[in-house]
């Protein structure tokens, strides 16, 4: 009998339930999801590449992919503050056209400084991680769209997608080059190439993003319920009074602009979260996917094609870990499955350029990928659950900005230590900023109580015979009391 149960177990754990009864737009939302990370993938596997075929020195990369970034801060920033009010499937789709523009100018365009325009005001990846709005408007759309007790199950799958359409994309990319190349093709015609696609793929985003329902827009703040009741308080470590919700919610201020609008107790710790987040970017802007892929290709000599199968592989590896990211979250709690995931990759990414030999640099390396992006399916819903429904955009869009403004000085000091001959330095110092913010997060939030997790420990309230509301109320309030925290 209980072997009848194990599917349906095993469909539970792994969020296959949750995704099964998702509805339309979920699925529009990861379909373009994964397509535009086959993209980025595809890119970004050659773009250090393309820039040294062109002739131009790894100083001159890095600062390339830093003002990248930098002109993704401000056009996402922009972006996701006015997305709520303008429309969110009007960004998505105005996102997609900006990767079309992009890919078409880099795949018809020599001119360093062009493209570097192109990048800025468009949307091309340098290290094969999200850019653009996409990803805060998504991801607060899938919010929107899921219950807080499910909503990491959502999240984990978003992150499987993406991650499998990254190895996707290295994949292809990788054996497509190599293919063309011994066909006559010269190496920067061949990386022209997957610069077209990359804007055909722009095309079909925004085709597929005219598929999404009105239910993906923001919608008004609900009215607060007179007295908050067991397993109904969505807000409720926002609160420390303990006073019932007031009647009718105080009408939106009209004429300002996202930030303004987001709580006091929510701005401190997204405080706090954003000096977290700055010192984990930085170590990611020092080692995107391009220039790892850049660092083997030069250490080793690799074919195309070997190098998008190594690259691909990890990213494989990377998307199976990501699917257990849930379960382990259910059990254990989104922070401590944010660190005890996160920590040994930063461990693995120190250790990358030690092995002299391909074959153990391959195990570090997907060592690493399995277990690094673990912590995203987490961390989005732990934003999701520590603001209010209201704020998610502008708050998920603040963290995204601060997240690319602080990577988009990591290339340009790769950049420079590369070309003295000491590429090695940027993947240990970015694995001990790693570590440092996986500390940190231990430390701030391990025991703060989010909405979603009071599952995990129903003995508690049990063996005490209290009111549940009453005792999660108390813990958050002595958490608010040592952290200093002011909420409203």
């Amino acid at each position: 009998m209980r072997l009848n149960h194990l599917p349906s177990k095993i469909s539970n754990e792994l969020g296959i339930t949750t995704l099964l009864a998702s509805g339309r737009d979920t699925y529009l939302l990861l379909l373009t999801r994964s397509i535009r990370m086959f993209a980025y993938g595809s890119s970004t596997l050659i773009l250090a590449l393309y820039f040294s075929a062109l002739g131009h020195s790894d100083t001159k990369i890095g600062l390339f992919m830093t003002l990248t970034l930098i002109g993704d801060v401000l056009i996402s920033l922009a972006l996701t503050f006015i997305a709520d009010a303008l429309g969110r499937r009007r960004i998505l789709i105005l996102g997609a056209l900006l990767m079309s523009l992009s890919g078409a100018i880099f795949a018809s365009v020599e001119n360093y400084w062009i493209l570097m325009f192109a990048a800025v005001v468009g949307v091309i990846s340098p290290s094969g991680n999200e850019i653009g709005p996409f990803r805060a408007v998504e991801e607060s759309t899938l919010a929107q769209l899921s219950e807080p007790k499910t909503r990491s199950d959502i999240f984990a799958w978003y992150v499987v997608v993406g991650t499998l359409g990254t190895a996707g994309g290295s994949l292809g990319c990788g054996w497509m080059v190599q293919r063309l190349q011994s066909d006559g093709w010269t190496a920067v015609s061949a990386y022209r190439a997957i610069f077209w696609i990359y804007t055909i793929i722009g095309f079909l985003k925004a085709g597929l993003t005219l598929l999404l329902s009105p239910a993906c827009e923001a919608q008004p703040a609900p009215k607060p319920i007179e007295e908050e009741t067991q397993g109904e308080e969505a807000e409720a470590f926002l609160s420390n009074t303990g006073t019932p919700a007031p009647a009718k919610a105080p009408p939106p201020k009209k004429g300002k602009n996202a930030l303004s609008q987001i709580s006091p107790a929510s701005r401190l710790i997204l405080l706090k979260l954003c000096g977290l987040f700055f010192f984990d970017s930085l170590a990611s802007g020092m080692v995107p996917f391009s220039l790892i892929a850049f660092y083997m290709d030069r250490k080793f000599g690799m074919a195309s094609g070997t190098l998008g199968t190594v690259m691909s592989s990890a990213q494989f590896v990377s998307s199976i870990g990501n699917i257990f990211a849930s379960s382990i979250a259910k059990r254990i709690g989104l922070v401590k499955t944010m660190v005890f995931t996160h920590l040994p990759s930063a461990i693995f990414l120190s250790l990358l350029p030690a092995p002299q030999v391909l074959w153990l640099t391959i195990v570090f390396l997907v060592a690493r990928a399995s277990l690094a992006s673990m912590d995203q399916a987490p961390r989005s819903a732990f934003l999701s659950a520590i603001v209010k429904a209201e704020e998610r955009t502008a708050v998920m869009g603040i963290v995204n900005t601060v997240k690319t403004l602080s990577q988009s000085s990591g290339p340009l000091i790769t950049g420079v230590l590369a070309g003295k001959g000491r590429f090695w330095i940027a993947f240990v110092v970015a694995g001990g900023l790693k570590a440092g913010y996986d500390l940190g997060m231990l430390t701030m939030f391990v025991n703060l109580r989010i909405e979603g997790e009071e599952h995990r420990k129903p003995a508690q309230t049990a063996s005490s015979g209290d009111d549940p509301v009453r005792l999660r109320r108390e813990s958050i309030d002595s958490i608010d009391d040592e952290e200093g925290i002011e909420m409203k």
